[in-house]
């Protein structure tokens, strides 16, 4: 990455506003899951460490530019408090005479929680005058958001025009290091597992990768309308009508490079909402009811698989295989949760786990400590693995 790094600039002293993503869930008034409190304090410890005056800002929910009660920061202050061992503050609002103030009281090695972003449309706007007052609060800019990266808001985009030092920070570099390395020079072979619901989704990573990868898995919701590209019959599962020219298309130019399921678990009865299912069978893949719906992938696929991720020298996943929320329908997706730490534990694989639901499954596993990467941002890593370029991350000083 060819952009200042955290490590480039001379914060002592320094007033230091750093774009954090702490949209995390809140409950009772309080933080429910601190992971990405926890993922960005290599940041602020160095900061800090340094002797920097350290201003952070984030969003939280979707306010719409209204002020929400319940999606105020001071709980993520508390809790980020409680992580760094010292007293952090919290603002009520992110810009105004109350933060100038706030931020003029900063002693050396301090840190302060600014309030959501997103209680100001201009956030999401990306509001010159807004991304102005924001950058007015501080001397040098640090981006470690990668889980908005994607979206050129005043935070991530519009604030960089006003300071002439902007950086990535840890998360930022990790982030960016472990999918651009997977993607620009992969130790081979390199195999790519892409599930969810639907092809519409993922269609430019697929045709993103399928000229770098040595083999892409399918899996997921989207592997039905390949089933119908095929002229197989697939039941109530999940297909889109207006896809199936293209998912031929995509057989034709993948060749044996794409790996479809080989066997799926059908069941008559299914609700998302609640959480249920009726009864599952296992069936190969030409012989899915007309009746009933596919849920997950088989035990064939998940050996078939299984074998090609373990045989991997580098894994990028994004999509579950199946229904991973009811435990019926999850079997699939734990299968590759663990091939993927399998081949990262046993033959030294490079993972990377593309954020989104497929951060939520390897959790699920209980696998996440045994993988490369799990990214912090689904959206983000979606539109890299696509070969976009994230405006937050164009944004930033070059070196």
């Amino acid at each position: 990455m060819n952009k200042l790094f955290i490590e480039d600039l001379d914060v002592a002293g320094k007033k230091v506003i750093v774009r954090v993503d702490f949209n995390v869930p809140l409950k009772d008034g309080a933080v429910e899951n601190d992971k990405r409190l926890v993922e960005s304090l290599p940041t602020i410890k160095y900061l800090v460490s340094k002797g920097a005056r350290v201003i952070l800002m984030s969003h939280l929910g979707r306010p719409d530019g209204q002020v929400v009660e319940g999606m105020r920061m001071a709980p993520v202050a508390k809790r980020l408090g409680e992580l760094l061992d010292k007293p952090v503050a919290a603002t009520r609002d992110c810009v105004g005479a109350e933060v100038e103030a706030a931020v003029a009281a900063m002693a050396e090695g301090d840190v302060l929680v600014l309030e959501n972003l997103r209680f100001h449309a201009a956030e999401e706007e990306n509001d010159a005058a807004f991304a102005k007052q924001l950058a007015s609060l501080a001397d040098v800019y640090v981006n470690d958001a990668f889980g908005t990266a994607h979206r050129a808001h005043a935070s991530t985009a519009g604030i960089t025009k006003h300071l002439a030092k902007c950086a990535s920070g840890y998360l930022m570099k990790k982030e960016l290091d472990f999918l651009g390395n997977a993607l620009s020079n992969p130790v081979r072979p390199f195999v790519a597992i892409i599930g969810g619901a639907k092809i519409s989704g993922k269609i430019d990573v697929v045709e993103a990768l399928l000229p770098k990868v040595d083999k892409l898995l399918i899996g997921g919701g989207m592997a039905y309308t390949f089933f119908k590209a095929q002229g197989l019959e697939v039941g109530k599962s999940l297909v889109e009508a207006d896809k199936i020219d293209l998912a031929r298309s995509l057989l034709a130019k993948g060749g044996d490079k794409l790996v479809l399921p080989v066997d799926c678990r059908v069941s008559p009865q299914f609700d998302f909402k609640a959480r249920t299912v009726g009864v599952v069978t296992e069936v190969a893949k030409e012989a899915i009811p007309a009746d009933q719906q596919s849920l997950d992938i088989g035990p064939k696929s998940e050996a078939l698989f299984a074998e090609v991720v373990r045989g991997a020298k580098t894994v990028v996943w994004n999509g579950p295989m199946g229904v991973f929320e009811i435990d019926a329908t999850a079997k699939g997706t734990m299968v590759i949760a663990q091939a993927l730490a399998d081949a990262t534990q046993q033959s030294g694989a490079v993972t990377v786990i593309g954020g989104g639901d497929s951060a939520s499954a390897i959790k699920k596993a209980g696998l996440s400590k045994k993988v490369s990467h799990v990214s912090t941002g689904g959206g983000a890593s979606l539109e890299f693995l696509e070969g976009k370029e994230l405006p937050g991350v164009v944004a930033l000083t070059d070196k």
